[in-house]
């Protein structure tokens, strides 16, 4: 039951864009600018490390599973934390909400910078990626709670330029951290928390929202099973072909648990009360087709920021610093494309050519960047990169976009996190399980290479680059280099092209999606 209702509330629920006067482009501009801030902190954290990874795992002696876990740790957690976060987001205060991810951001971020090893380093990331499912869910839900559908495209759009800016600007800043001798690679930790306290303190002044408390429990067992769910199916992507066979037991055992885990879940959503995913958003086609899609969309997302790394500092001996700079056609054309889509899908409130030519986009880039190998031409690689910007660029906010135009207003914080949710599900199952098939693959060329080379060069090439760890290529004699080279920049090419098939699929569930022009007010249509 409701409290006494405060000011800018009616009907026991908060106020939408749609129940006063509209608020003016700089009134909106000021109250996102600590959001946007604080989205900017959660995604250069997420892409800050991936330059620098080789040299981290390098420095505490990790392996290629230690490259793939510090990556999957920090999704895996903001994968099961998102729908908690959306759920909050219906019940307490959002501005709240959102200062408390940065607070929880902030100290995963400054122990992170003290690891000793990868295990601790993975285990910060866990709480990183906590802090950060909830920036990225509230981000969505924030701007959802002040404005119309039919103008949220724009600011949408703004939202994405803001990804691409921290999505380019993490690796570049990763990179020229690490390169400098007197700070290193955990100032990569470091860096992001001054921008989330001052993230805290323009949200504390800029951000004005109105508050209903209601007397409703938070769904914990449904957040738990959830949680363990997810965890227990990307411990296996991340696992398999590695500690154990593809087909084996533990393959059943953990693929079995995460399929009891996920039904009983199913179960507990049914007969709660208020349920952390409301099992009747699926009922609607545009939720249920723009959470799949989600799904997909996120495995090309997490891959490229990732993969690229590797491809250009291991396959062509380049700096973490131009590692960064060298992706950023990918990311100039994710900016130019959420930019433009978001003010033009707000003055035609017509959104679903966007996604159908975003999903064509991202599978052609994909499936040209399969054709990857170490010596492949540059500006080769800078139209695949492009294109498969441009196709994220269209696709990632747009979906959400979709989604949120068909639900009620108290339901925008469900419906947002439940789409976001499968893009971070997408994300983390697909850096486990293509990390896994970059390892095997990586491990057959090199094999193949040193063979080719002869007996003598194979046993010394094994010297240098065995044990299933990040090789220092410098270290390496010529001939050995260039099979090591050429066995990534081949092993990345295969990763791409595993991927490309799931942009195929988004593309054909937004095909099915229904398009319904944005509406004005919450009222309309």
């Amino acid at each position: 039951m409701a409290t006494a209702t405060p000011p800018g509330v009616r009907g026991g629920r908060s106020e939408t864009a749609s129940d006063t006067a509209p608020m003016t482009h700089r009134q909106i501009m000021e109250a996102l600018s600590g959001l946007m801030l604080g989205m900017f902190v959660a995604i250069l954290s997420s892409t800050i490390v991936s330059n620098a990874l080789p040299q981290i795992i390098s420095d505490l002696g990790g392996t290629q599973s230690s490259y793939t876990w510090v990556v999957t740790a920090a999704l895996l957690s903001m994968t099961a934390a998102t729908p908690l976060w959306g759920k909050l987001a219906d019940l307490f205060s959002k501005k709240l909400l959102v200062q408390i991810s940065l607070v929880i951001y902030v100290l995963g971020s400054v122990v992170a910078g003290l690891s000793q090893n990868t295990g601790t380093l993975i285990a910060c990331r866990v709480v990183q990626g906590i802090g950060v499912g909830g920036l990225s869910a509230l981000a969505q839900i924030v701007m959802a709670a002040m404005i119309s559908p039919r103008e949220r495209g724009r600011y949408s759009g703004y939202l994405g330029a803001v990804f691409a800016v921290a999505t380019v600007g993490g690796p570049l800043l990763g990179g020229v951290i690490t390169d400098t001798d007197w700070l290193g690679w955990r100032w990569c930790f470091y860096v992001g928390v001054p921008f989330a306290v001052i993230a805290l303190i323009v949200l504390q002044k800029t951000l004005q929202l109105p508050v209903v408390k209601r007397d409703v429990k938070v769904d914990w067992a449904g957040a738990f099973f959830i949680s363990a769910a997810v965890s227990l199916l990307l411990v296996w992507v991340t696992q398999a072909g590695d500690t154990f066979d593809w087909i084996s037991w533990q393959t059943w055992a953990m693929t079995g648990g995460a399929v009891l885990l996920g039904v009983v879940f199913v179960l507990v959503e049914a007969r709660a009360s208020d349920p952390i995913i409301p099992l009747r958003l699926f009922r609607n086609k545009t939720i249920s087709l723009a959470s799949a899609a989600s799904l997909f969309v996120g495995i090309a997302m997490f891959s490229g920021t990732v993969f690229f790394s590797q491809y250009f500092q291991l396959a062509r001996n380049e700096s973490p610093t131009m590692s960064g700079i060298l992706t950023i056609p990918m990311i100039g054309g994710l900016f130019v494309s959420s930019t433009v889509s978001g003010q033009i899908i707000t003055k035609t409130g017509r959104w679903k050519a966007w996604l159908v030519s975003g999903g064509v986009l991202l599978a052609a880039g994909l499936g040209l960047l399969g054709t990857l190998r170490y010596d492949t031409a540059y500006w080769h690689i800078a139209l695949f990169m492009a294109l498969t910007g441009l196709g994220l660029g269209m696709m990632m906010q747009n979906l959400v976009l979709a989604a949120q135009n068909q639900v009620a207003p108290e339901d925008l914080g469900a419906a947002s996190s439940v789409v976001t949710f499968f893009r971070s599900l997408g994300g983390a199952m697909g850096v486990s399980a293509l990390g896994a098939v970059m390892a095997t693959r990586v491990t057959h060329y090199v094999e193949d290479g040193l063979t080719a080379l002869g007996p003598k060069a194979a046993a010394l090439g094994h010297g240098g680059t065995g044990g299933g760890g990040i090789p220092d290529l410098d270290r390496l004699p010529a001939p050995f280099r260039e099979v090591v080279e050429s066995a990534y920049g081949h092993g990345v090419g295969d990763v791409f092209l595993y991927a490309a098939p799931t942009a195929v699929l988004a593309l054909v569930l937004v095909v099915f999606i229904k398009e319904v022009a944005l509406k004005s007010s919450e009222r309309d249509g």
